[in-house]
């Protein structure tokens, strides 16, 4: 079928293979310029593919040689649907990593459930026998609790008062004012079931206990932090009282871990064009300006870029850690000449200027880049198989 960009909201519903496929080759490359010394060899990677847990997967292969197991939720495609963005980045990774000799499995289901940590547990026992890193990486909307089953929903709003301040539509380049009401305790409550650290904590619990981390094993979690213009929608506001209660279990962690001489990390990463980011208000207009102000200074990095940075600093052990005990591989997002920078560019942005002081078309093209479209080489008016099997699906 000839596919095309379909959205519901500012949800793309479809996907070319081709397309992603071109985004995991660019990345693969980009790794193998020049390799990382070894730190682990067997990792685990829990949302592994999209964003960053699909560059920590490309990372952990391509840049260090280790053996993968990758955890995903995504759904396949048939002759007349395309599947999901994930499933062809994953589709397209282990075609390379496989050709190229390297140990790569794939679980598709839900992170969340007791089945998907069984399965895992009993594939590393099989194959790898144990893990020395585990990389947490979920995003989603939602939860079914693996205990109880009840649902909860994640929710994108300011704690404690209303919010308003300046937004953009990707699609339009208009400029408007945007007001959130603040959430309720049940929001609030949901939010940090969903996003929270309690499944962080039932992973490692069950990955101890059937002793299939290796002495010494680091678990690291991704999170975000962002600037004081987002604090009021995310860090101050829902999804940050959920960041806030990963980085408290990732603490609890920690100190379980020292039962096999490991550590438990929160990694603070730069932001990111995403599905999820390009949701929230406010923040696609700050990170149109965040890649400009970062590209004029030189310091721009997409998520390729960012995991191998961080890898880098593993292996080598010159990670920057704040006085939380968080690495921090924000430092140039966050830089008092970048933010100053970007806070006088927002007062001054509005509906007719806004594609001279931004980088929102670029934003809009990296956006459409994610679902596989808008890469040069690429026909987009062929036919596309769009069933494609993921190689090692176990």
């Amino acid at each position: 079928m000839i596919i095309k960009p379909r959205f519901r909201d500012f949800i793309c519903v479809t996907a070319h293979p081709d397309g992603c496929k071109k985004n995991v080759d660019m990345q693969i490359d980009y790794v193998k310029k020049d390799k990382i010394s070894n730190k682990f060899k067997r990792v685990l990677i829990i949302g592994a593919s999209t964003g960053y847990g699909l560059s920590s997967r490309i990372v952990s292969t391509f840049g260090w040689d280790a053996s993968t197991i990758g955890v995903v939720f995504e759904k396949p495609g048939t002759e007349n649907r395309t599947a999901t963005a994930g499933w062809y980045n994953t589709v397209a990774f282990e075609r390379r990593a496989i050709e190229e000799g390297h140990y790569a499995k794939t679980i598709n289901g839900d992170a969340f459930s007791e089945a998907i940590k069984a399965k895992t547990i009993e594939l590393i026992k099989n194959d790898l026998g144990k893990i020395d890193l585990v990389i947490y990486s979920i995003a989603s909307p939602r939860r079914k609790h693996p205990i109880t089953g009840e649902l909860s929903y994640s929710a994108l709003k300011p704690v404690g008062e209303s919010f308003k301040n300046k937004s953009v539509n990707f699609h339009t380049f208009e400029v408007s004012d945007v007001e959130i009401q603040p959430a309720n305790d049940n929001e609030i409550e949901q939010t940090i079931n969903v996003m929270g650290g309690e499944d962080l904590e039932m992973w490692v619990d069950k990955l101890l206990n059937a002793e299939v981390l290796e002495k010494g094993a680091n678990v690291i979690s991704y999170s975000y932090i962002g600037p004081k213009i987002t604090y009021p929608i995310y860090r101050n506001g829902t999804i940050g009282k959920a960041k806030e209660d990963l980085e408290r279990v990732s603490s609890k962690v920690n100190e379980k871990l020292k039962q096999i001489g490991g550590s438990a990390y929160i990694s603070i990463n730069k932001g990111l064009v995403t599905q999820s980011s390009s949701a929230i208000p406010v923040v696609p207009l700050y990170i149109s300006l965040l890649g400009k102000v970062l590209k004029e200074k030189n310091l721009e990095e997409d998520s390729v870029q960012q995991i191998y940075r961080l890898y880098s600093e593993i292996a080598s052990g010159n990670v920057i850690v704040d006085d939380r005990g968080r690495l921090r591989i924000d430092d140039r997002e966050m830089r008092a000449d970048v933010q100053g920078k970007i806070a006088e560019l927002w007062d001054k942005v509005t509906t007719e200027n806004i594609q001279q002081i931004t980088d929102i078309n670029i934003f809009r093209n990296d956006f459409f880049k994610l679902f596989g479209f808008g890469y040069e080489g690429i026909d987009y008016e062929k036919d596309s198989e769009t069933n494609i099997e993921i190689l090692n699906l176990v």
